[in-house]
Formats: structure tokens, C-alpha cells, sequence
């Protein structure tokens, strides 16, 4: 079904500035996906998502960099894992792969019983506009935006009714009800990580990948937004995979994958047969 944008031409030049930023195209939009659906014989009835022996890595030339080796592990549905290990370790790289950003040289990404590795570019970018929501360590929101309009834009994508009072109720929930006509320059940072977390939540996520997400924030609004965070995944039910180095975000979730050099090498909360040397 062809989704019918009911804004004014400005606006859809403004969504499809986003459209860019986050690797989507206006045909994803309108697809009618033919997802392949595979149940991996690692998965439960309650794992949302399931890695296999991936590997990711990059030639140029003779030369080859390996960023992941033989990564696997599985996560429930509504958990909190956090993603920790020295920079260069292939933290950002490994949620951009379960994000359906990036594929894997070799491997399995399994997400809701959705095969991402074998998946068409369209099919994945309506994934992500349906089922997941993602967090930046630079917020990524549109400068000519307001945050009412930054936190409505996954809606609008969708075609979705009563996109303005749902994105004004999420604002309200992180404390910006004074600041929905601000735009992204009149906001501190903290606020706007505040707005990028709401809009994070705008297309209710199945899973939520955070980067860093108190990277840039003071120690005060750090803790702030830890808790903003943790406060819609018990909310909400939604699965969160944070990639961090702040201990707070580290003791809050329920378990702890360590990446070292691309390899996983400690996981606090592995099954018997979910980590794999």
C-alpha cells in the first residue's frame, strides 16, 4: 500500500532529508516485504534475536581487516544487554549488523524470526521502520525540525494517524512538554538526547540499539538519560542492546557481552550453547 503523506511539500523535502540519514528509500515506504521467515535452531519462543558465527570484515586490495570473528550469541525478548569492550573492539559495527545497517560478511543475523542476512535492502528498511529504533551518540536529529516534528517523522514515514499527540505524549514522558516548538539548536544536549530517545520510541520498537547514547552528555544528565532509558524499556516491554562504556548503563542491564579485538569473550548471561569460543 502506497503511503499518502498528508503534509506540505516542505515537509516531505525535510522527511526525506531523514529518509537519507537513515538509509531509507521512499519505495521502502510502499513495499509489500517478502520477509523469509527461519527458525534457527539456537532460538527460543521467547529470543528476539539470534547471532551466528558472524564474521564482518573489509578488503582493500591483498589486504583484509576483520572487525567481527566468530561472534554468536542470542537475546530474549524485553531483556537488557549491554555491549562493552575497548574502542576498536567492533561494538558499533555489531549492533549496526543486528540493526539491519550493515550486512555481515559471513554468518547469521535472526531478528523476530527474519532472516536479515538474506533479506533485500527494501525489505530491511522496512524492518527497521517497523521494529526498531535506534539511538545515536551525536542525537542525528534535523536542524530544520522542531522537536515535536524531529519525534514525529517514524510515524509519518508509516502514514500513521495521530502522529502529533502520540510524539507530544512521548516528550511529556522525558520532560520536554515546554520544549516541543524548540529546535535542535535552542536545546541543550541532554535535551536533546531526550528527543532522540523519544523518537526512538515513536514506532514502538520491538528492539532498541543504543550507541553511546550518554556519550556527550555531562555525569548529571548521563544519569538522567540512563534512567529516561530504562524507564520506557519497563514501560514498554522493548528489548534494549546498549553499546556503552558507562558503568551505570553496565550495572543496570541484565547482562554483558565484552567484545575484545572482534572476538566475544565474556557474556555474563550466556546459555550453555550462546557463547562460543
Amino acid at each position: 500500500m502506497i503511503v499518502e503523506f498528508k503534509v506540505s511539500c516542505v515537509r516531505v523535502i525535510k522527511i526525506l532529508k531523514l529518509l537519507q540519514c537513515w538509509r531509507l528509500t521512499l519505495s521502502s515506504c510502499s513495499i509489500s516485504c517478502r520477509i523469509q521467515f527461519h527458525q534457527a535452531s539456537t532460538m527460543s519462543n521467547n529470543t528476539i534475536l539470534s547471532v551466528e558465527h558472524l564474521r564482518k570484515f573489509f578488503k582493500s586490495g591483498e589486504q583484509t581487516l576483520t572487525v567481527l570473528t566468530d561472534v554468536s550469541f542470542a537475546i530474549e525478548a524485553g531483556s537488557a544487554c549491554a555491549i562493552v569492550g575497548p574502542s576498536g573492539s567492533g561494538k558499533t559495527t555489531l549492533i549496526a549488523i543486528c540493526a539491519g545497517l550493515e550486512r555481515p560478511s559471513e554468518g547469521s543475523v535472526i531478528f523476530n524470526g527474519v532472516a536479515l542476512h538474506g533479506s533485500s535492502e527494501k525489505e530491511l528498511a522496512q524492518i527497521r521502520n517497523q521494529f526498531v529504533g535506534f539511538i545515536f551518540q551525536s542525537f542525528q536529529l534535523l536542524p530544520s525540525l522542531t522537536a515535536l516534528e524531529n519525534v514525529m517523522v517514524p510515524a509519518e514515514i508509516r502514514g500513521e494517524n495521530h502522529a502529533r499527540s502520540r510524539a507530544a505524549d512521548l516528550l511529556q514522558r522525558v520532560g520536554l512538554e515546554d520544549r516541543l516548538h524548540h529546535y535542535p539548536i535552542q536545546l541543550s544536549g541532554g535535551e536533546q538526547q531526550r528527543v532522540a530517545i523519544a523518537r526512538a520510541f515513536m514506532n514502538r520498537p520491538k528492539i532498541l540499539f543504543a550507541d553511546e547514547p550518554t556519550g556527550n552528555l555531562d555525569a548529571e544528565t548521563a544519569k538522567e538519560i540512563v534512567r529516561l532509558i530504562f524507564e520506557l524499556n519497563a514501560t514498554t516491554g522493548t528489548t534494549l542492546v546498549l553499546v556503552t562504556h558507562d558503568p551505570d548503563l553496565t550495572r543496570q542491564a541484565g547482562r554483558v557481552l565484552s567484545l575484545k579485538a572482534g572476538r566475544l569473550v565474556g557474556d555474563n548471561g550466556a546459555q550453555p550453547n550462546n557463547l562460543r569460543s
